[in-house]
């Protein structure tokens, strides 16, 4: 069983650290970076503020990964409604040797990846590139520290000859902290699967993979997962399953908020909403007050009106198609290399490469 062995605090950032079991002392398997876990609640704070404040009210998504939320997540991906997590799962299924070699090109590999969660995709590229070099560290980044620990622990149990360097935190605060790990003789991989980059909007998407493009040198490699435009039908139904996972993840919001900002949300006195808008390309989720109430954040000392039928917008997820995808590459610094879709065409896997600096 792996155990933590140390904790490092600096500069307000908690470091574990477990050593590597190899010959070499001085090698590390997993080390995790907690990054500004203290500025945590604070953001919160202020993002709830914000948002509750405003005239059209909305909370951003990042905040569904608690805990519970992580949890309510790998539920969801499990159900037959959510057709994405399978689908980019069988591409990876049969394909993951083709993306390995397209990425490492001959060379060595490290692999990051951006919103890693459990990591069940992943390990098919594990395994691909660990056919083809002795070695490999995997970066992965994340929200939820517990989510980030358990599926490290798990790999690092799986494959002896990996080892981790983990960063649980936001992107604004990992980003910057991902160069630590390039090395001059082995190429970058970084892996932004399950359709993340459909939760930004199309200016934030560029902005986002052009913040990637600046950590990354040229020749590196960017795999990004994207949904495809289909029948609305099908694109809502995934956000609205009939067991009602999606609704208790949705609804799990209001829930750490009453929990850390002492906060006296009704949760049942709120639905859970999933519409795809055709025009803007995206399944919107939202929370809808199924009366006319006002809620008490104590932390904030703040009131927040509703009146019945108003919504709070929690999330976005736009669709793509090919010709987005690779212009979205081009408008970023790279260019769109490989695309791999799963049999029936619902989801792209986009290999892109960072061009000359």
């Amino acid at each position: 069983m792996i155990t933590l062995a140390r904790t490092q605090i600096t500069e307000g950032r908690k470091s574990k650290v477990i050593p590597h079991p190899t010959s070499d002392d001085k090698g590390e398997r997993l080390r995790v970076h907690d990054l500004a876990v203290e500025q945590v609640r604070d953001r919160l704070a202020d993002d709830v503020r914000r948002g509750l404040s405003a005239a059209r009210k909305f909370l951003p998504p990042k905040y569904f990964y608690d805990e519970l939320g992580s949890q309510l997540f790998e539920a969801i991906c499990l159900l037959p409604e959510y057709y994405l997590t399978r689908a980019e799962s069988e591409i990876f299924a049969r394909r993951s040797d083709e993306i390995a070699g397209a990425a490492a090109q001959g060379s060595a590999v490290t692999l990051f990846e951006l919103g890693s969660g459990s990591a069940s995709k992943t390990r098919r590229v594990i395994e691909a590139l660990l056919r083809r070099q002795r070695r490999l560290l995997y970066v992965p980044v994340d929200i939820s520290t517990p989510a980030l620990e358990e599926s490290a622990h798990a790999l690092l149990q799986d494959y002896p000859a990996l080892a981790v360097t983990a960063y649980a935190g936001d992107y604004d605060a990992a980003l910057p902290r991902l160069g630590e790990n390039l090395d001059d003789a082995v190429r970058a991989l970084v892996l932004f699967l399950g359709s993340n980059i459909g939760n930004f909007d199309r200016g934030e998407a560029r902005d986002f993979l052009r913040r990637v493009r600046r950590v990354l040198r040229a020749g590196d490699r960017l795999l990004v997962g994207a949904d495809l435009k289909k029948d609305p039908a099908v694109l809502e139904a995934a956000y609205d399953d009939a067991l009602g996972v999606t609704a208790a993840f949705n609804l799990n919001l209001l829930a750490r908020i009453n929990r850390e900002l002492q906060a006296d949300f009704h949760v049942r006195a709120f639905r859970h909403v999933a519409l795809y808008d055709e025009r803007e390309g995206r399944v919107e989720m939202h929370l809808e007050s199924t009366r006319t109430q006002t809620v008490r954040i104590h932390a904030l000392d703040l009131d927040v009106h509703f009146g019945a039928g108003e919504r709070i917008h929690t999330e976005n997820s736009y669709k793509y198609d090919l010709a987005e995808l690779s212009a979205l590459a081009a408008a970023t610094g790279f260019e769109s290399a490989r695309t791999w879709l799963d049999t029936s065409e619902r989801f792209s896997s986009n290999l892109f490469v960072a061009g000359g600096d």
